[in-house]
């Protein structure tokens, strides 16, 4: 891994990418079904660059709160592989899907175990174990966003958690579909507003660059104290890298070559063990629902600093 030593501050390549990408022609287009996403304006563009000091840098609308999305499927991860271990992995996978992130018909085949933590199913069932475990599971997300984000104002974009669950027929089948294999704990009706909640958390790329920082410490949180074992932030970093962008992993691997999760808000997190963390927001979708300015943005900074884990 390159050596940022030559580099002072990370200001000036974020300056440089917003640039490009602001000359770069628009594409992709906003998350149309959840009508509260719909209305983003797609040209939006926002970077953020988090030390594991916690000095952050940024360009653009990188203290606009957006709609985290699915973003959060990684602290619930971290948040329920911190008290149960191992024993998570006998309920979901750590595979590549290869399918939708809502789809149905693989659940049937691996009788009601998810491929892994980042589609919708395997995100259910590790919300559904965080509850079990803290009566709590969006509550526990929200105060470990506030804490590591150093942001006391983070919350929940209510528009948003109604218009999931006024939308949300799919997840309840994949929901009760689990739930007929045994592997769900909670009713259906509870854990679904759980997971709905959680999905709709509003955060900028500033919070989110933070937040993840301890998965470029290695496990340990901003103030310190350890959440994860070595092996487990290797752990939570080796699935964002091969099932953090839908079924686009694999491309996303070859161009950024780091840990990343997206959201279908625009935003994608992005960790350099070691290093940094980064967020970006671009609210223009690919067909597989990752930002295409987020990913060029990504794709750019890995070039400029010959930073990855390859």
């Amino acid at each position: 891994m390159a050596s940022m030593s030559t580099w002072t501050t990370f200001q000036p390549i974020l300056e440089r990418i917003a640039e490009e990408i602001e000359r770069t022609p628009g594409s992709g287009r906003p998350a149309d079904y959840i009508p509260a996403l719909a209305a983003c304006d797609p040209r939006r563009f926002g970077m953020a660059v988090a030390e594991p000091d916690g000095t952050v840098y940024g360009v653009g609308d990188w203290r606009e709160p957006f709609s985290v999305q699915s973003i959060t499927k990684v602290f619930t991860l971290a948040l329920d592989l911190s008290r149960e271990g191992g024993a998570l992995w006998e309920h979901v996978g750590r595979e590549p899907s290869g399918n939708p992130f809502n789809s149905l018909v693989q659940l049937e085949y691996e009788n009601g175990i998810p491929r892994n933590p980042f589609i919708n199913a395997g995100a259910l069932v590790v919300t559904d174990r965080l509850h079990t475990r803290t009566g709590d599971a969006a509550g526990e997300l929200l105060a470990f966003l506030r804490a590591e984000s150093g942001n006391p104002d983070l919350t929940y974009d209510e528009e948003v958690a109604a218009s999931e669950a006024a939308h949300g027929d799919r997840n309840a089948a994949l929901g009760h579909f689990m739930a007929s294999y045994g592997n769900i704990d909670n009713p259906v009706p509870v854990l679904l507003e759980q997971y709905f909640r959680q999905c709709s958390v509003a955060a900028s790329c500033a919070d989110l660059a933070l937040a993840t920082g301890f998965l470029a410490r290695h496990g340990v949180r901003a103030d310190g104290t350890r959440l994860l074992s070595r092996s487990q932030a290797k752990q939570v970093n080796a699935v964002m890298l091969t099932c953090g962008t839908y079924d686009a992993a694999g491309e996303f691997a070859y161009r950024v070559g780091l840990p990343g999760k997206s959201g279908v808000g625009g935003g994608i997190i992005a960790v350099v063990p070691g290093h940094c963390t980064l967020c970006v927001w671009s609210p223009g979708l690919d067909e597989r629902g990752n930002s295409v300015a987020g990913v060029a943005a990504l794709d750019r900074f890995a070039t400029l600093t010959g930073l990855s884990v390859f």
